[in-house]
């Protein structure tokens, strides 16, 4: 042992290893922490120790042991994930199951409170937020909630390359404006163009808010319920449109939050299914999306049913409480 006072990990010879505490150390907002976690939270959620570590290149989202706490509740882990660059994941569970939260982490939104996270090869708590998020195309009602109800739809496609909501006084090249014509004929939203987006029905804004974030051609595209409120035509016309966009091998990897598998494109290859902030099952999407599964998760017996790509599910027998959330 090193018998002078040098700090955690100093060197004196050897390296001087803290004294082991009689009680497991204790994090604000998040508790005593489990044994050999004790180097995975340090003020945003990052490691203090362990400045080597790296990812594969490969991975655009790389999460091991990550969690995320408040008011010494853990909302979300232990999770273990990682996202490649041409898989296309669905995130599904039911409600409280903490997919919006897994997904704000994801999309540098949030950080994690332990654990250690790299999105698109940066280390969250060892990077500019900013800068990570300009590369990653985000749709959510979080985001619709900030568009100004008087922005049209073409100005609101185009300033995704400035990442801000509501234009001023930027400058745009024809090249810009003609990407933004390019992206909202692919959603199927050209005729919105000059429409405001206060004169958008629920399906419409859904449509203008993929354009915009694949305007910018993004590493990775992260979407939160985008049929949500959809009518059952909205819904397959979207569907059929992010299947294609799945297909198409120069598309950004995707990862789609949603409640239920009627919603999930064609195209998909891979699942995470949540149930109280754990993971229940993860990996190829026909080895997750199993009735033994998903009756773990929702707490019923379920029946799910697959052809041509497209899912369906329902409730075997009556039994089960499904838990309201």
């Amino acid at each position: 042992m090193c018998s002078t006072s040098l700090g955690r990990g100093a060197v004196c010879g050897v390296v001087c290893l803290p004294t082991l505490a009689t009680q497991p150390p204790t994090v604000p907002g998040v508790g005593a922490l489990p044994p050999g976690r004790a180097d995975l939270v340090h003020n945003g959620g990052v490691s203090n120790r362990g400045e080597e570590l790296e990812t594969d290149p490969d991975l655009l989202i790389d999460f091991r042991g990550v969690e995320y706490s408040r008011g010494g509740a853990r909302l979300v882990g232990p999770v273990d994930w990682q996202v490649e660059l041409d898989e296309r994941w669905v995130v599904i569970g039911p409600n409280g199951a903490g997919k919006t939260t897994l997904i704000k982490m994801a999309s540098a939104q949030e950080f994690p409170s332990a654990g250690t996270a790299f999105v698109l090869g940066e280390r969250l708590g060892k990077t500019d937020m900013r800068d990570l998020r300009a590369q990653i195309g985000l749709t959510s009602s979080a985001v619709a909630l900030r568009v100004p109800g008087e922005e049209k739809v073409g100005d609101l496609v185009v300033s995704a390359g400035y990442a801000i909501l509501g234009r001023w006084r930027e400058d745009y090249d024809e090249m810009d404006y003609e990407q933004a014509l390019e992206v909202l004929e692919q959603v199927g939203a050209m005729h919105l163009i000059d429409r405001t987006w206060e004169t958008l029905s629920d399906g419409e804004r859904k449509r203008v808010l993929i354009a915009r974030a694949i305007m910018t051609n993004p590493e990775l595209l992260i979407m939160d319920e985008p049929a949500a409120g959809m009518d059952l035509g909205g819904r397959e016309d979207l569907v059929a449109y992010l299947g294609d966009l799945a297909m198409d091998p120069d598309a950004p990897a995707i990862v789609m939050i949603t409640h239920h598998v009627e919603e999930i494109p064609p195209g998909f290859t891979h699942a995470l299914l949540l149930d109280e902030g754990e993971v229940v099952s993860q990996g190829l999407i026909e080895d997750v999306l199993t009735a033994e599964n998903l009756t773990r998760a929702y707490h019923q017996p379920i029946e799910v049913h697959a052809s041509e790509g497209r899912y369906t599910a329902r409730r075997a027998r009556r039994g089960g409480v499904h838990r309201a959330g």
